[in-house]
């Protein structure tokens, strides 16, 4: 058996049933949990990863490290889990700041939940590894560079990351 997740109503409450990853189709008012994370450096940029080549979705795209909540597991978990698997970085509870959360229905009223986390860090992109090899690079990056990246078609489609969350982003890191 794969991954499984936990299934949302659309009011965000868990309703009991779990659906294996790769073989659910979610139903109509069916929802699940993706936690995703914004790691920023002192010079305030962010942290992308490329996604590998034999990746189903996307391959070869850039995108904000993160993925789906497994049954069980708390958005911080799983965004915590994911960064050490993805990119090697490892954070404490601590050390993340909720940013906001997403909500998006597909055409037949199912959907997900995102959860985005910040963090702060000063690694240089040279040094990230990838342990389960789900990505195969890293960079720093400008807003004003993600958002060019991301009308060049060089970001994974549904970042739902734009300027006033950058903005917010520069504010939460301050406290």
């Amino acid at each position: 058996m794969g991954e499984m997740w936990d299934i949302y109503d659309s009011n965000r409450n868990k309703t009991g049933r779990l659906a294996e990853r790769e073989n659910y189709k979610f139903q109509k008012g069916e929802f699940h949990l993706i936690t995703v994370a914004v790691i920023m450096n002192p010079k305030k940029q962010i942290l992308l990863a490329k996604r590998a080549e034999n990746k189903k979705r996307a391959p070869l795209k850039w995108e904000l490290s993160g993925g789906g909540v497994r049954a069980g597991e708390t958005s911080l978990q799983a965004i915590l889990r994911e960064l050490a698997e993805e990119i090697g970085l490892k954070f404490s509870e601590d050390e993340a700041i909720f940013l906001k959360e997403t909500k998006k229905n597909e055409e037949n009223n199912s959907g997900a939940f995102k959860d985005f986390w910040l963090f702060k860090t000063d690694v240089k992109a040279e040094e990230i590894t990838f342990p389960d090899q789900e990505a195969t690079e890293a960079k720093w990056v400008t807003i004003n560079e993600l958002l060019e990246m991301s009308e060049n078609d060089e970001i994974i489609s549904g970042l739902d990351f734009i300027e006033k969350d950058y903005e917010l982003a520069l504010e939460k890191i301050k406290k």
